[in-house]
């Protein structure tokens, strides 16, 4: 039961990040922050939460990280020895020992302090962003075929991107980002391979569809087969309507493909069949601007069951929330927010 507090204690944490991070913060502002945070253990843990929340908004990851406006700085304040005088009628009074960012600048602060990393991302994003090596990409909701010089063809999801290298004794295609379908022309004299996050396939005369996950690179055989190899793993063939997952950690089994399903975004459709939370936001994710947001890793092990519209994304999130035990708030269109139902 524990469990169903830490989702207030998070949403509090990050109203603090809203005040903190507002140029009129005062001294008053950071006191009563460093009070909150060492009231009870369970601030500090919802703390470092929201944190992670936090970087993970926009998309920016470890190179906004790395930036000096993405880091909240919580300048140096007095330590409170004893318990703070009791909140005063009079409402111009501020004390010390607030125990909540006040209530009429909170929830504002926050919306525009998220909305204000939104914003930044872009730029952020461009430090890191796989697209930006590419030759081929698409944009978020976007959906493209593409004809490579040898005949070959490509299509790629939304927020997907390719690289493209053919020499003289190969042809070869890397998957930055994303899922994409190809349609390989045969030719016995130049293989054709694609490698995506540390794995290689390499058609047999295929089409074929891979998938790159967190963490993981799943490939779904449409016509004849390809040959996988995962890093530290001996090659597997996976045939006609078979599928693999491969990536660090996987059994990597073969197994049955739905193909239906796994064609479904190609016809602007999301299709699921007990597949993970988490993947499933990931999916989502290519088809809206901002961020899908879990505050706990835990949600993301819940399997769903259930097919969208791609270009209604949103209404797909509220599905999620009508059907499985968590529940969504929206602090802004970029961010939307996913925890546990209480």
């Amino acid at each position: 039961m524990q469990e169903q507090h830490q989702d207030p204690l998070i949403e509090e944490a990050l109203r603090w990040f809203g005040v903190l991070k507002d140029p009129k913060a005062s001294d008053d502002d950071r006191r009563a922050f460093s009070h909150w945070l060492k009231e009870k253990p369970e601030h500090e843990a919802a703390w470092r939460q929201a944190q992670r929340v936090w970087m993970r908004v926009g998309k920016i990851g470890p190179a906004f990280a790395n930036s000096p406006q993405a880091t909240v700085v919580i300048p140096a304040a007095p330590t409170v020895t004893k318990r703070p005088p009791p909140l005063r009628a009079d409402p111009a009074s501020r004390p010390v020992g607030l125990r909540h960012p006040p209530p009429k600048r909170r929830r504002g602060l926050l919306i525009a302090a998220v909305a204000a990393v939104c914003v930044a991302a872009p730029a952020g994003a461009l430090l890191w962003r796989p697209g930006l090596l590419a030759d081929h990409a698409t944009a978020v909701g976007e959906r493209r075929s593409v004809t490579l010089a040898d005949g070959s063809s490509v299509e790629l999801a939304g927020a997907s991107s390719i690289s493209v290298d053919f020499a003289a004794g190969v042809r070869r295609v890397v998957l930055r980002e994303g899922e994409a379908f190809f349609t390989v022309v045969g030719d016995a004299d130049r293989p054709f391979v694609v490698e995506a996050d540390g794995t290689r396939i390499r058609a047999l005369g295929t089409s074929f569809d891979v998938k790159l996950g967190d963490g993981s690179v799943t490939i779904a055989v449409t016509e004849q087969s390809v040959e996988v190899t995962a890093e530290g793993r001996p090659p597997v063939v996976v045939g006609s309507g078979r599928l693999v997952r491969a990536g660090r950690g996987l059994p990597g089994d073969v197994r049955e493909a739905d193909l239906v399903m796994v064609e479904a975004w190609r016809q602007d459709r999301l299709a699921f069949h007990e597949t993970p939370l988490g993947d499933v936001v990931a999916d989502l994710q290519r088809y809206r601007m901002g961020r899908i947001v879990l505050t706990e890793p835990r949600l993301g092990d819940i399997p769903v069951s259930a097919a969208f519209e791609a270009g209604q994304a949103d209404a797909a999130i509220d599905m999620l929330a009508a059907i499985l035990p968590i529940r969504i708030r929206r602090f802004t269109p970029l961010l939307v927010v996913l925890s546990p139902r209480s």
